[in-house]
């Protein structure tokens, strides 16, 4: 039995009522942790390959490709999850590629109800046409606002901020760091960096966090997917991140015991206590085998226990995935309600890389109201159980 199992195991059941699925995508949500070559249209995929001359593809219908990505990624490991992003990056090469993907991003964000999105990608990936980095990032901030005025006239409102992700693996994490400072006031939010945790210890590039702590930047850390207890101390307490890219392996410093009661070790007392966000990506996490199942997430643990967890995408093309198929999941898999969904969704307000002034807005003026809406309109819902406030 999981951790996660054996909490829900103590707690008396709760009935799922379905959600509509329409309801559910007209309902606010926001986006922290997506990866812009994670999500590119099969279509388009498929149309930049062909411009550039790119015949690698597994195969050149749309349809298929897309189930080819899916396929592909249901492997149970990290590493041959991120396999497939070869194929993505290899059509992302050039300035007018870049900006019809992000355009694109932003407009099927928005209309699957996504209102904040924080998508991040490595600009260093995006390099072999001869672009320079700063070219690289003009292109995609280019194409996000592009994309926020295509939803804008289809009467949709969606805002993007650009994360800049370096890559563990490579030593490029200090010119990334100076690159989003340089970009802060052009669209960029922050800082992340990716890649196989296995081997690729992000304290290796403490230069560039400390710069990032230097500046003021906003950084999150992928951590606590691959690895467990010790990347996460890692991007917490050396590279001071203020949100963790998945960091499901939290719930190795905690123990629960037969009765129920909790015990929160000093890591995971202290990620809840200082509100850092948990980006969770749960199905991602099923498909790199952070985890087991929907019903076996440790989401809905983290929930009860206050963490401030957020729900995200990772990478729709390749997951196969939507916010909207998300918050289905975990209705279906937890019996969870509009309360529930816009308690997570609060929880990622509060953790963008936002001013306060702008977050608040964002809660009291479009959140709240959109699920109160929501409520009307006859969205089945359920209370939320056990739930901790959102601080």
């Amino acid at each position: 039995m999981t951790l996660s199992d054996k909490y829900t195991h103590a707690l008396p059941p709760v009935p799922t009522h379905p959600l509509d699925e329409d309801l559910v995508r007209q309902a606010p949500k926001i986006l922290l942790h997506d990866h812009l070559d994670g999500g590119l249209r099969p279509q388009t995929v498929v149309e930049l390959a062909a411009e550039a001359g790119y015949d690698a593809l597994p195969t050149t219908d749309p349809a298929a490709l897309g189930e080819w990505f899916r396929d592909a990624a249901d492997s149970g490991s990290l590493e041959r999850y991120l396999e497939t992003f070869a194929h993505t990056c290899a059509v992302m090469q050039t300035a007018p590629a870049l900006f019809r993907i992000a355009a694109e991003c932003a407009e099927d964000l928005a209309a699957d109800g996504v209102v904040y999105a924080e998508v991040r990608f490595a600009p260093e990936q995006h390099l072999a046409a001869g672009l320079t980095l700063d070219e690289v990032v003009d292109a995609v901030t280019a194409g996000f606002r592009e994309g926020e005025r295509r939803a804008a006239a289809a009467g949709r409102r969606i805002r993007v901020g650009t994360l800049l992700c370096a890559m563990r693996h490579a030593d490029r994490a200090l010119e990334i760091a100076e690159l989003a400072v340089a970009h802060r006031d052009r669209g960029v939010a922050g800082f992340d960096i990716a890649g196989g945790e296995i081997g690729n210890p992000a304290s290796r590039h403490a230069e560039a966090f400390d710069h990032l702590r230097s500046e003021g930047a906003r950084v999150t850390v992928h951590a606590g997917e691959a690895v467990g207890m010790e990347s996460i101390r890692e991007a917490v307490l050396r590279c001071g991140a203020h949100r963790i890219g998945h960091g499901v392996r939290i719930t190795d410093d905690i123990e629960i015991a037969a009765d129920g009661s909790v015990r929160l070790g000093r890591l995971a007392s202290y990620v809840r206590d200082m509100r850092i966000a948990l980006e969770v990506c749960p199905t991602s996490n099923l498909q790199t085998g952070a985890a087991t199942s929907y019903p076996g997430h440790p989401i809905d643990l983290l929930r009860r226990l206050g963490f401030r967890v957020c729900l995200n995408t990772d990478n729709r093309l390749v997951s196969g995935t939507t916010m909207t198929q998300e918050f289905q999941h975990l209705a279906t898999a937890f019996g969870y309600g509009p309360a529930e969904l816009e308690e997570f969704t609060v929880n990622a307000a509060k953790a963008a890389f936002l001013p306060f002034d702008e977050r608040a807005a964002l809660i009291n003026e479009v959140i709240r109201p959109g699920y109160a809406r929501l409520r009307t309109r006859t969205l089945g819902h359920v209370p939320v159980r056990d739930g901790a406030a959102a601080a």
